[in-house]
């Protein structure tokens, strides 16, 4: 396989990406974001030799292979269309669409392009703890699957300067307006590849407890956590979160079937913990078993050297399998599987601003959902254009921070 070109949009995760992509053996050829500094930090990081662009009219017309979208979580699926168009794969990060309507053109742009690889850079099933539950669920010793949980759990200090510094330094950032079941690829992944299922209906509650004192705060979001219950296409549930922020930080998932159940456990690394009833235990297997998973692969030293646990050189070389064989990535990476989460995260929303009102997660291979998605365009954020958001971010939403927590942030940041 030829030397493959990468371009980055966003130079910030971007960068991170991208250095595993130099692990794999590709070359980072072009960099764009328009933030001067982070470019000029993430060219000093990859390497010389890197054209650097400013906008991403000129960075679409460098020769490349592949882009990495590492831009603003919400806008990925605009510049996802334009890389198609030209005959660029894309790897996106996160979320794939930001509103409903997007999912229905990115949708249909992946349909028009099909020898275009489209990937959801999610990493998160990759961890060593979710690949080994992929491995046990998939090798069907637990019985039917009835039920998976997947939490992603970040709480952060209200205080840490250096952390709203890098992550949400000015007001209408996307973060400080981030409804808590958007960002869902997290918790929603890894249980999605696990089971192989994939969310039919939603419905959700949010967990009130806005941020408290005297602290630098422009979250428009008041929720701590909101709880998301999906049925899935195969008759199973998922209890998932979007990004929570309760008790410690952890990222917990579990897996149950009618014979046994597989589950990481909180606040003991990568430890596995899988469980058998008496009478339904394999031959010659204990009842209950804790071990710590091993990769079993051949590039575990350059995965270990990776960020996230591992899990993202192992994303970006199921990207770069899918480049190689000539087809669209497996479940849960592909276009169709990319757009149900991120239906998901917008509906779960919206049950939670009505109380908990079940939706119909759509299914985009048919076009009388697409039909009745295609001009959907509300979102909570606001768009690099500056457009306002549309509907609130908030379960309560006449929600905003305190007069003194926006006072202390604008002296900080300003606007």
């Amino acid at each position: 396989m030829k030397t493959l070109k990468i371009g980055i949009f966003g130079a910030g995760r971007g960068a991170d990406i991208a250095a595993n992509f130099q692990l794999l053996g590709c070359e980072i050829t072009a960099i764009c974001d328009f933030h001067e500094e982070r470019r000029k930090n993430a060219v000093k990081r990859l390497g010389e030799g890197i054209t650097e662009y400013a906008d991403f009219d000129s960075f679409i017309e460098h020769d490349m292979d592949a882009v990495v979208l590492a831009n603003f979580f919400h806008e990925h699926a605009p510049y996802a269309i334009r890389c198609m168009e030209k005959g660029i794969h894309v790897y996106s990060e996160c979320i794939s669409n930001g509103t409903m309507a997007e999912g229905v053109e990115l949708i249909r742009a992946a349909e028009k392009y099909p020898d275009v690889v489209y990937m959801l850079a999610e990493n998160y099933p990759q961890m060593i703890f979710n690949r080994e539950m992929h491995r046990i669920a998939k090798s069907g010793v637990l019985g039917k699957i009835l039920y998976a949980e997947g939490e992603y759990n970040h709480p952060g200090d209200p205080n840490d300067i250096n952390f709203k510094r890098t992550y949400t330094y000015f007001t209408k950032h996307w973060r400080n307006y981030i409804p808590r079941t958007y960002y869902i690829t997290h918790s929603l992944g890894p249980v999605m590849r696990a089971t192989g299922a994939t969310p039919k209906t939603v419905t959700a509650f949010a967990s009130f407890a806005p941020v408290e004192g005297d602290v630098p705060n422009a979250s428009q979001c008041g929720d701590r956590a909101a709880v998301i219950m999906t049925q899935n296409d195969d008759g199973s549930i998922f209890r998932i979160t979007g990004c929570a922020a309760f008790g410690g930080h952890h990222n917990a998932y579990r897996v149950c079937g009618t014979e046994g159940q597989i589950e990481n456990l909180r606040g003991m690394g990568a430890k596995i913990m899988l469980r058998y009833n008496g009478w339904s235990k394999p031959e010659g297997e204990n009842e209950v078993q804790m071990y710590d998973p091993a990769w079993n692969d051949p590039d575990e030293e350059k995965i270990v050297k990776s960020g996230h646990g591992g899990s993202d050189y192992l994303t970006c070389r199921v990207f770069l399998e899918s480049i190689r064989d000539g087809r669209q990535p497996e479940h849960p990476y592909n276009v169709y599987a990319a757009v149900a989460m991120s239906s998901t995260a917008i509906l779960a929303h919206r049950s939670m601003l009505e109380n908990g009102k079940p939706y119909e997660i759509p299914d985009f291979t048919k076009e009388e959902w697409k039909k009745q998605y295609e001009n959907d365009r509300a979102i909570p954020y606001y768009l690099t254009d500056g457009t306002p958001p549309d509907i609130p971010c908030c379960s309560h939403p006449d929600y905003k921070p305190t007069e003194q927590q926006m006072k202390r942030y604008l002296e900080l940041f300003g606007e």
